[in-house]
C-alpha cells in the first residue's frame, strides 16, 4: 500500500519562559545544533511532501534558522497563545492545499527517531484515522491520559487538571505527536472548544471529534526518553545526555574504540571511521570527520577539522577550524592547528601553533614553532614544503615560504623566503664572558652581606 503524501508541522512558538534565556527555546542547541534542527531534520528523513512550522510574534532568530536548517519550509505565527489546536490552525492556508496525510511535531522535543514516526504513519495505512503517540514515564504526574477501549483503539485524551482520580492511574500518556488522516481535519480542528480548566484548544480533543464523525484513534508506545520535552535547562542537559549515548554506541557499533565512552562528547555531524581509537575526555565540535584508524589520545579539542587515515592525535591537542591533517600526520601534546593543511607523515609533536598555513608532506616541526600568522590587523599564511624541517623555538612571520628540503635552525625568527633546500638561521651571535659568574656572584654576596 502506497501511503498519501505527507504534510508535517512543526510547532515551534513556545516562549520557553523557565529556559531563563534571551535565546528562543527552540534554539538551544544539542550536541552542536538546534533543538528545532533536530525536528527539522527527522523530518526530511521521512521524506514530507512538505514542512510547515509555526513560530510566535517577534521570533525572527527562528525564521532564520528554519530558513538555514530546511529551504522551502514554510512559516506561519501564531498570533496568541491558546493551545496545540490553535498552533496548528496557524498552518490553516497550508492544510488546506495539502491532500494526505498530516503530522504535528514540536520542536522542543528533539530525540524522536524517523524509525518511531514511522511506525505511527503506519497505523494510518492500518485503517486510523488519527495515530498519537504515547509512552509510559516512571511518573505520569502533569501528562495527558491515553483513554483505549477493550480494542485497544483509543477513545479519548485526558488531560491531568480534567481527569477523575480513575484516569488519573491510567500509565500510558500523550506525547503531544499527533498524525491524521481524515477527510475533513480543518472541520475537526474547528471544532474544538476550550471548555476546558485552562481555556485553551487542546489538540487532543481532535480525538474524540474525529471518532464521532466515524474515524478511529490508534496508539503507537515508545520510550520515555524519545519524547523528552525540554522546557528547561536541567531538561535540556537531560536530552544531551540521551543524545550522547545514542551517539557514543553507534560510534562503538560502527567499529570505533572508545575507552571511556561517558568522557567522549560528539556533535551531531562527527562522522568516525573503522579502528579509531579514543582516549577519556574528548570534545568533539561540529563538523569533524575521523578517517579510519586514527588515534586520539586523551584530552584534545577537536571542531571543524579533517584526521587522515592513521593520524595520532594528542595527548591535550586542539584542532580548530579548518584544520586539515593528512594520513598518518602526528600532532602531539599542546599543538594547535587552525586553517592549516598538513602533508602525509608530517610531525608536530610538541607545544606548536600552526595557524593558516599549509605543510608539506614528510615535514618536522620542532617544539615551539609559531606560524605568526596576524599582524594585528590581517591574516597571511605560511607555506612548507615537502621535507621541511623546523628547528626548535622557531617564529615564521607570515606571509613567508619554505622550499621542499629546507632547514630551518632552532630558535630562528624567520621572515623571508627561504629556497629549497637552504639553511636558514638567524640569531644573534653568542658571546661568552670567562669568570663574569663567579665574579658576579662574589660582588652581589659582598653587597648583600653589607646591607645586612
Amino acid at each position: 500500500m502506497t501511503s498519501p503524501p505527507l504534510l508535517i508541522v512543526v510547532l515551534a512558538a513556545g516562549q520557553g519562559t523557565r529556559m531563563k534565556s534571551a535565546t528562543p527555546k527552540v534554539l538551544h542547541k544539542i550536541a552542536g545544533r538546534s533543538m528545532l534542527g533536530h525536528v527539522l531534520a527527522v523530518s526530511r528523513d521521512l521524506g514530507a511532501a512538505a514542512v510547515e512550522v509555526v513560530i510566535g510574534p517577534g521570533m525572527d532568530a527562528v525564521r532564520a534558522e528554519v530558513e538555514k536548517e530546511a529551504p522551502g519550509a514554510g512559516v506561519w505565527v501564531q498570533a496568541a497563545q491558546q493551545g496545540t489546536a490553535d498552533a496548528l490552525l496557524a498552518a490553516r492556508e497550508a492544510m488546506g492545499r495539502h491532500s494526505g496525510d498530516v503530522l504535528v511535531l514540536y520542536a522542543d522535543t528533539p530525540l524522536l527517531t524517523a524509525e518511531t514516526l514511522r511506525a505511527l504513519l503506519q497505523r494510518l495505512d492500518n485503517g486510523a484515522g488519527v495515530a498519537v503517540l504515547g509512552f509510559e514515564p516512571a511518573d505520569p504526574a502533569g501528562y495527558g491520559r491515553l483513554l483505549t477501549d477493550a480494542s485497544g483503539w483509543l477513545s479519548a485524551i485526558r488531560e491531568e487538571k480534567d481527569a477523575s482520580p480513575a484516569e488519573r492511574e491510567i500509565r500510558l500518556c500523550n506525547s503531544g505527536v499527533m498524525a491524521f488522516r481524515l477527510d475533513d481535519l480543518l472541520g475537526v480542528l474547528g471544532a474544538i472548544g476550550n471548555n476546558n480548566a485552562k481555556g485553551e484548544y487542546y489538540l487532543t480533543d481532535a480525538v474524540e471529534i474525529a471518532g464521532a464523525k466515524g474515524a478511529k484513534a490508534g496508539v503507537v508506545a515508545c520510550a520515555e526518553d524519545e519524547v523528552l520535552g525540554v522546557n528547561s535547562r536541567d531538561q535540556l542537559a537531560a536530552a544531551e545526555a540521551i543524545f550522547q549515548a545514542r551517539a557514543r554506541l553507534s560510534v562503538m557499533r560502527e567499529g570505533a574504540t572508545l575507552i571511556a565512552p561517558e568522557t567522549v562528547w560528539l556533535a551531531w555531524d562527527t562522522r568516525i571511521g573503522r579502528d579509531v581509537t579514543i582516549e577519556p575526555n574528548v570534545f568533539f565540535g561540529t563538523g569533524v570527520t575521523v578517517e579510519d584508524g586514527v588515534q586520539i589520545k586523551a584530552n584534545c579539542h577537536i571542531e571543524k577539522a579533517h584526521i587522515g587515515t592513521g593520524a595520532i592525535v594528542g595527548p591535550f591537542a586542539r584542532l580548530r577550524p579548518g584544520a586539515d591533517l593528512k594520513a598518518n600526520v602526528h600532532v602531539g601534546n599542546f599543538v594547535e592547528v587552525k586553517n592549516a593543511t598538513l602533508g602525509e607523515g608530517t610531525k608536530a609533536n610538541h607545544l606548536s601553533y600552526l595557524g593558516d598555513g599549509s605543510v608539506g608532506a614528510g615535514s618536522n616541526i620542532g617544539a615551539g614553532t609559531i606560524f605568526c600568522n596576524y599582524d594585528g590587523f590581517n591574516k597571511a599564511r605560511t607555506e612548507l614544503g615537502v621535507g621541511v624541517f623546523i628547528g626548535s623555538n622557531s617564529s615564521l612571520v607570515a606571509p613567508v615560504k619554505i622550499g621542499d628540503g629546507a632547514y630551518i635552525g632552532s630558535g630562528s625568527v624567520i621572515t623571508k623566503d627561504v629556497a629549497a633546500d637552504a639553511l636558514a638561521l638567524e640569531r644573534s651571535p653568542q658571546q661568552e664572558r670567562p669568570g663574569w659568574a663567579a665574579k658576579f656572584r662574589t660582588m652581589m654576596s659582598r653587597r648583600k652581606a653589607k646591607a645586612g
